[in-house]
């Protein structure tokens, strides 16, 4: 077993290496490029859209429904231990380099979504898409969506669920002096009342958690930071500069070299925002539309939210306190930086965020696994899956997971190369879509557009 686990680390390793990050965010900026700035420029109208829906047929659940079930599995541990390990590992300015992985990465997004919708069919039970669909349909290659499809289903039971049920367990028995077992029952619970009525019931679950965790993490910090106004300049300023130059080492910081900076950045954002994965993409092809940009734009905005927004609340807060200076680990940075402003209080708001973050990410990665299944099984396949899911979250809050870890990191990097494949393939088809969406003479208004309400 030893020897196995050795073997996935190193692979997963190697997997995560520079030539991947390279392709994640150089696929993100050809993108960039080849649309023109898009989402620097569409930016204010894609956030419009999230509150409007359109009055379409083809679809299961809204805008803002496949938005927040999308959210919901991003916007994880990584948004703040995440970056927390980012800062520990490389200094302040890999703050910056995840930014990058931001502003890139919603040109991918968009991109995914786009294909999503486009090639996306009607199944049994509701929609049908994602990377699967359109290496298969638009691509030409079966075979790689069905790889893409297999590596997703086995990470679902990682990154989705193991790993996510043990942390929450992990933060309740430390913080509240729960005993693992008994979370894991609970979240058994609450993810079988939420799952097992499908994609329907997730849209509407998610739709009311994600703002609401979101808003209270965020409102939080931003408490935190207005206490901290006066130190908010120099942090940004540690940011820009420390992208381009060494920090040296100083209390209990060892240091980072502008290599660190940029390495650890761009994995953390990357991870964080899941922009090139083809997670997302799944959720997106549920909504209802008849335009795949209409969506896109929408999905564009999810990694502006996750790692612009609220990646950004976690760095500020930790770079404006004193402990990222005294050697603290990753796993507690977050939570004693906002303990020295809000005390006990502040703790207990980390611990609670961790716990709700982790839960969307079982909801949001149980979708993607099942629509995963579908495609290799067949749609009878789903039922039998959820149960299983199910069954795994009280394994995962009672397991210890170095495998279980590595494993993840080394099915999520398998699912990203498929994908980038199919976006590089597809580019000119996101290019077609995007040009004949903007052609129009009221690209902001559609007879098919009511105001939500």
């Amino acid at each position: 077993m030893h020897t196995l686990e050795s073997l996935v680390s190193t692979v997963a390793g190697w997997v995560w290496g520079p030539p991947m990050l390279i392709l994640l965010v150089g696929t993100g900026l050809y993108l960039t490029i080849l649309l023109k700035g898009m989402q620097f420029r569409v930016l204010p109208h894609a956030l419009k859209l999230i509150f409007q829906k359109e009055l379409s047929r083809n679809g299961d659940i809204s805008h803002f429904a496949a938005l927040m079930t999308a959210l919901s599995a991003t916007v994880g541990i990584g948004n703040i231990v995440g970056v927390a390990a980012a800062i520990t590992l490389g200094g302040p300015g890999a703050v910056f380099w995840m930014w990058m992985t931001g502003l890139v990465g919603m040109a991918t997004k968009y991109a995914e979504a786009v294909l999503a919708v486009k090639y996306r069919e009607q199944g049994e039970y509701g929609m049908r898409g994602g990377p699967m669909y359109y290496l298969a349909k638009g691509a030409g290659l079966p075979w790689l969506g069905w790889l893409f499809a297999l590596f997703t289903a086995c990470a679902a039971f990682g990154i989705g669920n193991m790993t996510q049920a043990n942390a929450v367990a992990g933060i309740f028995e430390a913080t509240f002096q729960i005993q693992p077992w008994i979370t894991g029952v609970v979240l058994m619970v609450l993810t079988a009342l939420v799952i097992l009525g499908g994609i329907t019931s997730i849209g509407r679950f998610t739709s009311v958690l994600v703002p609401f965790m979101i808003a209270g993490y965020v409102g939080s910090a931003l408490v935190v930071l207005a206490l901290h106004v006066t130190e908010i300049p120099q942090a940004l300023f540690s940011i820009v500069y420390h992208a381009w130059n060494p920090i040296a080492a100083g209390g209990g910081f060892a240091g980072a070299t502008v290599a660190a900076a940029m390495r650890y950045g761009l994995a953390r954002g990357v991870f964080s925002n899941e922009s090139g994965l083809g997670s997302a993409p799944i959720a997106a092809a549920a909504a209802r539309t008849d335009d795949p940009v209409r969506q896109a734009l929408v999905s564009m905005t999810q990694t502006f939210i996750d790692t612009l927004i609220v990646c950004s609340m976690t760095a500020l807060v930790i770079l404006t306190a004193t402990s990222w200076t005294q050697g603290i680990g990753a796993a507690q940075l977050t939570s004693t930086s906002f303990g020295e402003t809000l005390g006990h209080t502040g703790e207990l708001i980390v611990a609670l965020s961790i716990a709700l973050f982790a839960y969307s990410t079982l909801i949001g990665w149980n979708y993607y696994g099942e629509k995963a299944i579908e495609y290799l099984i067949g749609p009878k396949a789903i039922v039998y899956y959820r149960v299983v899911f199910v069954t795994v979250v009280l394994i995962g809050a009672t397991s210890r997971l170095e495998f279980v870890w590595n494993f993840s990191d080394l099915m999520n990097g398998m699912m990203a190369i498929p994908n980038l494949i199919g976006l590089l393939l597809l580019a000119n088809v996101v290019k077609q879509e995007t040009a004949r969406y903007f052609s129009r003479r009221q690209p902001l208004e559609s007879p098919t557009v009511a105001k939500r309400g």
